[in-house]
């Protein structure tokens, strides 16, 4: 029988892990630590399905070789966490799910938009501190809105046809416009997009080249009634000219669901320690004008069991000898 083991396991994917195995007649074993935690595990399996948000240890590659693996998938679109050279130097084909549920990211990017516009960081602040008034807090219709989209693939692409739906300006910067959203999507520079947006939503993947997208230079574009929302990855901006953008207000908020040094924060519990967190996410924290949200925008139902289901299936059709259509060849 197949033995697949799955590493990073959550409570909320085992039914979905349970049901795969069943239908399938195979043998799945989970384990909720990372693949690195978890290599006792590894002799006799067929194949191996990871999720963390920290780098895979150099010394994992040819371990997993030496016990006969062909591959290494992960659940998630993001590959940055796998060293891809390192990976095909010990003969592991590397898949991802690149498109899990682009709607679950792009309707909590909407919601995030609405909560921008309707200036509810400034508002939440100050009812908890016991402030009722309005001042400061007229709100912007959202098909008054001017919504700038950075990166428009599947998740930012889902977004852009979602706003334009509730008659918002959808603003596009992509290095690769898609003609199909032409008629829903003004593609533009970014320097204009940011000059323009009343909210700038980034939906980019972790690669080199996006490493410090929004820096100051960019926030400096952005008009001072303008928000910032990130569900895309941490580095994506950087947060020491984030911080100081919201600060002196040079930009008015952001929805940020996706940090720098998240990883050993995020689905944890730190009510107990929170002075032991990192300090630039201790400082948006404090911030009255910043959303915080744990990385969770993908976190739906229906994402959850497309993220199970897709990754078993790459891993089953490379045992088998087939080709995944999710191989990532490129490497950095």
């Amino acid at each position: 029988m197949t033995k697949i083991l799955m590493t990073s396991v959550r409570p909320d994917e085992q039914a979905a892990i349970d049901a795969y195995a069943a239908a399938h007649q195979i043998e799945i074993i989970t384990s909720p630590h990372v693949i690195q935690a978890s290599l006792d595990l590894v002799p006799g399996v067929d194949g191996v399905v990871i999720q963390q948000r920290g780098a895979v240890p150099a010394e994992v590659y040819p371990f997993l070789k030496q016990h006969g693996l062909r591959q290494i998938t992960t659940r998630t679109a993001g590959v940055d966490t796998i060293d891809l050279p390192l990976a095909r130097a010990n003969g592991l084909v590397v898949t991802n799910v690149p498109a899990y549920s682009p709607r679950s990211v792009a309707e909590f990017a909407l919601m995030q938009i609405f909560r921008l516009l309707r200036h509810t960081p400034t508002l939440d602040h100050r009812v908890a501190a016991g402030d009722f008034r309005w001042a400061g807090l007229q709100a912007k219709e959202i098909h008054t809105a001017t919504i700038g989209i950075i990166g428009v693939g599947r998740i930012g692409g889902t977004l852009a046809q979602l706003l334009h739906a509730l008659g918002a300006k959808v603003l596009g910067f992509d290095l690769k416009p898609r003609p199909e959203l032409a008629e829903i999507v003004e593609y533009t520079t970014k320097r204009e997009l940011l000059a323009r947006a009343d909210v700038v939503s980034l939906h980019v993947d972790l690669n080199p080249t996006s490493v410090g997208l929004i820096g100051a230079p960019e926030l400096a574009l952005m008009q001072p009634s303008a928000s910032l929302v990130n569900a895309s990855r941490g580095p994506v901006v950087d947060t020491a000219a984030l911080i100081a953008a919201l600060k002196d207000h040079t930009i008015a908020a952001a929805a940020l669901d996706t940090v720098e040094r998240e990883a050993p924060v995020f689905n944890q519990d730190h009510h107990a320690d929170l002075a032991t967190l990192p300090t630039p996410i201790q400082t948006l924290l404090a911030l009255p004008n910043v959303i915080m949200t744990p990385h969770i925008a993908f976190f739906t139902n229906q994402a959850v069991q497309n993220m199970v289901e897709i990754a078993l299936d790459d891993v089953l059709a490379i045992l088998a000898g087939k080709p995944s259509a999710h191989e990532i060849t490129a490497l950095p």
